[in-house]
Parts: structure tokens; sequence; C-alpha cells
């Protein structure tokens, strides 16, 4: 498998630890860890295949570091390039917008011919509504560390597996 380009905050300690455990889940799979909060262009476009933390941040909105780094890539094709995206949310808290972050970056990356991979089961969670929801699937990981911790690591172990299936 080629190497996966890892971008989150590395500010963000909960998405920290998420992403140690998707590095170590990924095994001998070479990935570079790149901090969105400074990460250019030319730091995103080399790789084929993406792993995005994208937390739903207030009512829906995709994080400041996000908003800022995404007009720098706005104009570049992503076709034949692989996203998963993953990202935390408030089930109970924001039922209305549940890890919208995830399916507002998820159009992005389509619009500009990525190809989104990582969907995972809607099944197991309560919510109203969510931009990240397609059918009966979330267009990535879902995780709500608030109140359903416990599910958290089975549910990344198996998003995991299939992305190794997955990306190319």
């Amino acid at each position: 498998m080629k190497e996966i380009g890892i971008f989150y905050s590395f500010r963000s300690v909960k998405t920290g630890q998420q992403i140690k455990k998707i590095i170590k889940l990924l095994g001998d799979t070479p990935v570079k860890e790149v901090d969105v909060d400074v990460a250019t262009k030319e730091d995103f476009m080399p790789f084929t295949n993406y792993i995005l933390a994208v937390p739903t941040w207030f009512d829906g909105e995709l994080p400041i570091y996000w908003d800022e780094f995404l007009p720098s890539i706005e104009d570049e094709k992503l076709s034949r390039k692989h996203f998963a995206i993953f990202g935390g949310g408030d089930q109970k808290g924001y039922p209305e917008n549940f890890v919208d972050g995830i399916g507002i970056m998820a159009e992005i990356l389509e619009s500009q011919g990525g190809k989104i991979v990582g969907f995972t089961s809607t099944e197991g969670y309560e919510f109203e509504e969510s931009r990240a929801q397609r059918d009966d699937q979330f267009v990535g990981l879902a995780l709500d560390i608030e109140n359903q911790a416990a599910l958290s690591n089975e549910r990344i172990e198996q998003w995991v597996d299939s992305l190794k299936k997955e990306f190319k």
C-alpha cells in the first residue's frame, strides 16, 4: 500500500489519541502525519491515500484550521486520490448536525474529483440529522466519545480494516 497522508490538528489531544490507534492498526503501512494547522498545498498534494480528521465544531461547522487550509487546494483536481474521513461529534448535544464536518469535507473533496472511502453504518447512533449520512451510512467514521466512548476502539478497528481493502 502507498504511503498514507494523515492530516489533523496536532493541538487536538483527543484526535491525537485516535490517530495513534489508527497508525498502530495500519501496521507496516507507511504513514506521514501532517499538522493541518500549518499544512500547505505542497504538503497535501503528493499522496494518493489520505486519512483526514475532521471533528464537527459548534452547530455543524468545520474547524477553523480546515476552513483556513481548504482554499489552498480549491483549484486542485483530486481524481485518483482516496480520502477516508473521521471525526468526533456529540449526538445528544447536537443531534440536528451530528458529525456534519465529515459530510462537509466529503462534499468538498468529491466536488474536486476525490473518492471517499471508509463508509460506516449509522446503526447504533441516535441523532436527528447529519450531512455525513447517505442512506444508512456515514461517509466516514463517526466517533462520539462524549456518549459512546466504549464503542470507539471497536469502531476504529473495523474502519481501519475496511481502509486496508479500499486504499490502493
